[in-house]
């Protein structure tokens, strides 16, 4: 209640605000929490800050704790698809005949099967992020709007967001709640099951190649983790798609060089969405694919982060195929599921239809696609199935509840924007990583979370959602 109250009185005292939102864009710069610019992207002489709100966003601890608990689960379980090629060709089905990014991966990923998987070392860096869903009766519960298994991001330079956040508290005086922002060490997480992929594999002199895009908006984002594996003696190189197609090769034995470098670990910054992909490219991804690098991920735990197979985990009965016998796990991942349903051509498929646009406000349309923004809802939802309503395009689709996220108010500070409160809601991301070598999972944790805010105005199920970095106010 102090923050509201402290939030109230800053709208009133435009002077006093001014004087919070320089010091805390000064303490931002201070720490480092930076980004290129749109304008130079590829160059480091001129940065700006990461967009980020003026406090942190109340969150009650047992709503955190539920989705921290439940994370070394999803690790297992996305493990674990990656490893069924029968239930990804199953559930991907429809998908891969009406989506032709998906099919192109299903395709290297049956290649890969049935040539045979050349690494046995496995190593996951997965995101599970979730939204505060608030009853009709008041209460909350974690929502999971998605899991990420590729190109994971929300960490690295947004580490050292609560170091700002909590000296924000202090200056309102509000010391008492300055300690209840907690620290996220996702990037220390994250590259120590990086480095431990790199050790099991046991060739010192091999590098980790981190696979990169033309346009490097985050990549300060990536120099912290890459700094965390040089610490450890880890040699890190970067580079595209195009340069693996040009001085990539694979060896007698199946290892991967690349500038005449042999790669241990690829490290997949990039890579995916459609339009990331030349046909060279593919064919540098196949080949990468094949080789005796450990990869992050390999391409089964791509397809495991689906939106079609998160839609098929849903359904009676998958999840107790994965954890059988452990009927804890089951209720503690199910818990975290909002209603999916299948767009599949058929009976079912057709009711979801029916549903969808006699109700189009409360559900979200889902393609197959990663980075936000691609998702449809209310009239957007309407256009786009009743274009592919009749039609197998409709397979590439899943539809899921609208998320009702509890709402809040914060101060969003944003390069070139004024600094008004705003109404916002959160979320929450849950970041773990995994090691498998060959039976044996080596390393399974939750390395952290991170947390993202936007202004309910942008509020569209996700199509145009506008998110600054925050910090979590334990309550």
């Amino acid at each position: 209640m102090e923050v509201k109250k402290c939030l109230q009185e800053l709208m009133l005292d435009p002077d006093g605000l001014k004087y919070l939102v320089d010091e805390a864009k000064e303490l931002v710069f201070l720490n480092g929490i930076l980004r290129r610019t749109d304008k130079m992207p590829n160059s480091s002489e001129v940065v700006s800050y990461m967009a980020f709100t003026l406090f942190p966003t109340p969150l009650p601890k047992a709503v955190l704790l539920q989705a921290l608990a439940v994370q070394t689960h999803f690790n297992t379980l996305v493990d674990k698809i990656s490893q069924d090629p029968d239930f990804l060709e199953e559930a991907l089905a429809g998908t891969v005949q009406t989506d032709e990014f998906t099919a192109k991966l299903f395709d290297i990923y049956k290649t890969v099967q049935q040539e045979g998987q050349t690494q046995s070392i496995v190593l996951g860096v997965n995101r599970s992020d979730y939204m505060m869903e608030e009853r009709e009766d008041g209460s909350l519960s974690m929502k999971q709007t998605e899991i990420n298994t590729i190109s994971v991001g929300s960490f690295g330079v947004t580490d050292s967001l609560p170091v700002v956040h909590r000296h924000m508290l202090r200056l309102v005086g509000l010391q008492e709640e300055s300690q209840r922002v907690p620290d996220t060490l996702s990037t220390h997480g994250v590259s120590r099951a990086l480095a431990k992929a790199w050790e099991l594999y046991g060739q010192p002199k091999a590098v980790l190649m981190f696979l990169v895009e033309e346009v490097e908006l985050t990549k300060l984002n990536h120099r912290v983790i890459e700094n965390k594996l040089w610490e450890r003696g880890i040699p890190v190189i970067r580079r595209k798609f195009e340069d693996v197609s040009k001085s990539g090769f694979l060896d007698g034995d199946k290892k991967l060089f690349v500038d005449g470098l042999e790669v241990a670990v690829v490290y997949y910054r990039y890579g995916y969405m459609p339009d990331q992909y030349t046909e060279q490219s593919w064919d540098a991804r196949l080949m990468m694919e094949r080789s005796l690098a450990v990869k992050c991920p390999d391409i089964g735990t791509h397809l495991a982060g689906t939106k079609k197979v998160q839609q098929v985990l849903a359904r009676p009965g998958v999840l107790e195929k994965f954890f059988p016998n452990q009927p804890q796990v089951v209720e503690q991942i199910r818990e975290t599921f909002t209603g999916l349903y299948t767009l599949d051509m058929g009976s079912e498929g057709d009711q979801t239809v029916a549903m969808a646009l006699a109700n189009p406000h409360c559900f979200v349309l889902k393609p197959q696609r990663e980075a936000g923004g691609n998702n449809f809802c209310g009239e957007s939802l309407v256009r786009v199935l009743e274009e592919v309503k009749n039609d197998k395009r409709r397979a590439s689709y899943i539809l899921m509840d609208r998320i009702r996220p509890k709402i809040e108010q914060n101060f969003l500070v944003q390069r070139g924007q004024p600094v008004t409160l705003a109404s916002v809601f959160c979320e929450i991301g849950v970041c773990g990583a995994y090691v498998r070598h060959g039976g044996e999972m080596v390393l399974n944790e939750v390395t952290g979370h991170s947390m993202k805010t936007c202004d309910t105005k942008y509020d569209d199920g996700g199509e145009s959602a506008r998110y600054v970095y925050d910090s979590p106010l334990i309550v």
